[in-house]
């Protein structure tokens, strides 16, 4: 009997997403096992859970910033945190899921990509003429990719996407489920790894 598929939920703004989308992969393949990529909208889930971005508070956000590039430099991943931050994702999150619907192995490449472009070049995601331009340089036709994110299907997708997250208990990013147990953040990995190699603990 195949493993299951680590259910990976992420954010395209959020910057333990993105560290952890540079880990998850190997981690996963080293022990047999697939990783299903699932973009969300963290600003849903916050409002369902009753929370705010780390950054939303005065008190954690040099604290948030500071951990954001040194959580990086542990793993040995570039980042830079972007001049706009945090920003809305949904367009970015409607491509991938377009994508994903034709060829999931395509939406983590452009998963990837875009998490990529806003943690390493500053690429705002939330700007449509940067994101088209995004979107060019993957291979996507631009105008196509305008198109997806402007039509109420795959809007409606990314509704699905986040209400599907919300049932299955994900309240933040990055999140991971393995074999039906739950692991919220980036700084889950030795934990997830312990359980991937020995089994339930």
């Amino acid at each position: 009997m195949q493993a299951s598929a680590i259910q990976f939920y992420f954010d395209f703004s959020s910057p333990y997403s993105y560290i952890a989308s540079e880990w998850i992969e190997a981690l996963a393949a080293r022990h047999g096992r697939t990783v299903q990529w699932n973009a969300i909208l963290l600003g849903v889930t916050f409002k369902a859970a009753e929370l705010k971005s780390p950054v939303d508070y005065p008190i954690k956000r040099e604290y948030a910033l500071r951990d954001f590039e040194r959580s990086a430099r542990f793993e040995g991943v570039p980042l830079k945190n972007p001049e706009k931050f945090p920003i809305p994702t949904q367009n970015a999150a409607r491509v991938f899921w377009w994508l994903h619907d034709k060829e999931p192995a395509t939406a983590t490449q452009w998963g990837r990509h875009g998490l990529r472009a806003y943690f390493t070049r500053g690429v705002d995601l939330s700007d449509p003429a940067r994101l088209a331009e995004l979107a060019a340089e993957f291979g996507i036709d631009p105008v196509e990719a305008e198109a997806v994110w402007n039509d109420p299907v795959w809007k409606a997708r990314l509704k699905s996407a986040n209400d599907a997250a919300i049932a299955a208990g994900v309240f933040g990013a990055p999140f991971f489920i393995v074999d039906k147990e739950p692991f919220w953040g980036n700084d889950r990995r030795a934990q997830i790894e312990r359980w991937l190699a020995k089994g339930p603990f």
